[in-house]
């Protein structure tokens, strides 16, 4: 075991041997930090959280009461295999979260960026791959290795179908199912999720002006006349001037074997 003197751990917490606590922790009462756990500096381990498994958390991360970081998968073809969960620095992962390790099929690790935000009894499944600057409203769920890139935010009480990929800045309303990739600052909305335009707001935030809304908004407007790809192969074949744009059919054009959510 390897805690750092200047970590502060309450009495009734249970830190087992093996376990890295880094300097300025804080660990709370009643907690569980379990023998493969690697915590950096500023951590703090709110009362009755459980953290376990091969799971290494990055400076000045909170966890909230109740949270149960680095279980295993909720996936019958996992047998204990030796796999790991990386949670980024600065990220606050409220009350009830859940956040499982990876499987051997999936990669072997699960990963959250910096800087999100797991609000209260969300859950990110085996192998998934977060960003930075994430969201994951109330009871939103990710199904087992979902990539959600930068910034991308989504609603409460949502879920996201295994393997789906959302692109950087893109929107997801509340109580909705996604099942296809979501396009760059795509808006997506209703119960089964359809793509009803932009992240207007969110690229507003991110200092995006009118040319490029403008070159968006006809982008999209040519990927509902045709396939994705194809449209996609067009467009990027045109040399677009608008960065946005490019990110966008490199995101169409990346490795994926699912479809897209399409304009209504």
């Amino acid at each position: 075991m390897a805690i750092d003197p200047s970590a502060r751990i309450h009495p009734s917490a249970h830190v087992e041997p093996g376990a890295r606590i880094g300097a300025e922790c804080h660990i709370g009462p009643f907690c569980l930090i379990g023998p493969e756990v690697a915590l950096g500096r500023g951590v703090e381990i709110k009362s009755h959280a459980v953290i376990t498994g091969r799971t290494t958390i990055g400076d000045g991360t909170v966890v909230f009461p109740f949270a149960t970081i680095g279980e295993i998968p909720q996936d019958l073809k996992f047998h204990g295999e030796d796999t790991s969960l990386v949670i980024g620095a600065r990220n606050r992962i409220r009350e009830h979260v859940t956040i499982n390790v990876g499987t051997d099929g999936g990669g072997g690790v699960t990963r959250v960026g910096d800087d999100c935000l797991l609000m209260a009894g969300s859950h990110v499944a085996h192998d998934c791959q977060i960003g930075n600057k994430v969201i994951l409203v109330n009871n939103a769920a990710l199904a087992g290795h979902c990539v959600l890139e930068d910034e991308v935010i989504v609603g409460g009480l949502s879920g996201v179908h295994q393997f789906v990929r959302i692109g950087r800045g893109a929107m997801i309303g509340a109580v909705t199912m996604v099942t296809a990739d979501v396009i760059p600052h795509g808006l997506v909305q209703g119960p089964r999720g359809t793509l009803d335009g932009l992240n207007l707001v969110g690229l507003k935030r991110r200092g995006a002006g009118r040319t490029d809304i403008a070159a968006l908004r006809d982008l999209l407007a040519a990927l509902g006349q045709g396939t994705f790809r194809d449209t996609a192969r067009t467009r990027a074949g045109d040399n677009p001037e608008s960065m946005l744009v490019r990110e966008v059919l490199d995101f169409i054009l990346g490795p994926s074997d699912r479809s897209f959510l399409t304009p209504r």
